[in-house]
């Protein structure tokens, strides 16, 4: 049970601590950050709430902000109070544009737990069971590091693979509202290059929206203020949330080109505190404190002195497969004989540095996923790795 939350560390409630290097991809700016906590404080006693019939400074401030910061055309923007609905109101806007329903995304893919969100997305836990019919016409295929799936014995040759799956499926279908993904995968697999740049180009060759879901990637964690950046591309629309609230408020955004504002009258939101002022300041003060403290470009120095460190101090462990990651989103296969994945050692892995005090996650059962805050110190950077290193090595 969580007590505390400050800077980089959550406490339990018998006082032990742990550096939090998974935060649910909300900690950007460290938990509770003065000039958030100042600014959120202020802005409860100058105006609280705003009903959403009525627009409020903070929120056109950020909407203005959120426009600046994007690139290309992307400046239309609708708030919302969590990224599964900021996906879903992204799907409507490509409904509208495109006068079509049909949507193509990646299986292991998420997009939050939402009906709509649910079924774009690619996970079995919110698609099954209980969850009994989904929405109609959202296909799916393997993502672009699957390479079991597209019989392929390389990253480059699977999002081949896979960039030429995307325009099949796209040609074949004819009438595909929009592609919607992940820019990286929180595994965290980086995609190769010019991969989107195929995905982009097919889009548009068939007349179908490219929605980026920067949820948990956007705000600078992958050392670009956007993920979908390092590839050189723009999509169409673009969702963000998580971070964006500064580890304190829920908040989601969706960002969409200005010629795609053609819903008229329609309701494509709607939500009680989409606009609501507290919830905007303290996302409009986020965004300024990482331009001000440019963490950004700290993320990119720090997360590529974390992955040297560990291509250098794991090259030769027999259990370390694929160290992988951009910026302060990295993480390490734990692999038995064969690179088959190890998830009985990764879950062991796991629980000693829960116990020396790092806490992380652990993906698709075998990838410990480490994603620690923009405003980390290098020195407990440092100490961090140096508990993931030891713990793997006395593992093997």
């Amino acid at each position: 049970t969580v007590a505390t939350a400050k800077g980089i560390c959550i406490e339990d409630l018998d006082g032990r601590k742990y550096m939090d290097f998974h935060g649910n991809s909300v900690h950007h700016i460290g938990y509770g950050h003065p000039r958030l906590i100042a600014a959120i404080k202020a802005q409860l006693d100058d105006l609280p709430f705003a009903p959403r019939r009525f627009t409020n400074e903070p929120a056109v401030q950020l909407a203005e902000k959120l426009a600046a910061i994007a690139p290309g055309d992307l400046g239309k923007v609708l708030f919302t109070t969590g990224g599964s609905d900021a996906n879903e109101v992204a799907l409507k806007i490509a409904r509208a544009a495109t006068g079509r329903f049909k949507t193509l995304s990646f299986w292991d893919a998420f997009h939050g737990a939402g009906m709509g969100a649910a079924s774009v997305g690619g996970e079995a836990t919110f698609r099954s069971h209980i969850a009994g019919p989904l929405l109609p016409g959202t296909e799916h295929i393997a993502p672009y590091d699957c390479l079991r799936a597209y019989n392929q014995t390389s990253l480059e040759g699977a999002a081949q693979a896979c960039a030429n799956m995307v325009d099949y499926v796209l040609e074949r279908e004819g009438d595909v509202a929009a592609v919607i993904a992940e820019p990286m995968r929180a595994v965290p697999t980086v995609p190769p290059p010019g991969f989107w740049r195929q995905v982009r180009d097919a889009c548009t060759r068939h007349g179908a929206l490219l929605i980026m879901d920067e949820i948990p990637t956007g705000l600078g964690k992958t050392g670009r203020m956007f993920a979908f950046e390092h590839d050189e591309i723009i999509p169409d629309i673009v969702t963000m949330g998580k971070a964006l609230g500064g580890g304190i408020l829920p908040i989601a955004a969706c960002i969409a080109r200005r010629d795609l504002d053609v819903c008229g009258e329609f309701a494509i939101g709607h939500y009680t505190h989409e606009k609501n002022p507290v919830t905007a300041r303290a996302a409009l003060t986020t965004i300024e404190i990482i331009e001000d403290e440019g963490l950004v470009e700290r993320a990119a120095e720090l997360g590529t002195r974390a992955m040297a460190q560990l291509h250098e101090r794991l090259h030769n462990v027999a259990i370390a497969g694929h160290v992988r990651g951009r910026g302060l989103m990295f993480g390490v296969d734990i692999v038995a004989g064969g690179n088959a994945p190890d998830t009985a050692r990764a879950e062991k892995i796991y629980y000693a540095c829960l116990e020396a005090g790092l806490s992380f996650k652990i993906s698709q059962g075998n990838v410990l996923t480490l994603s620690p805050p923009l405003t980390i110190a290098r020195a407990d950077l440092d100490r961090a790795l140096d508990i993931v290193v030891t713990t793997i090595k006395s593992a093997a």
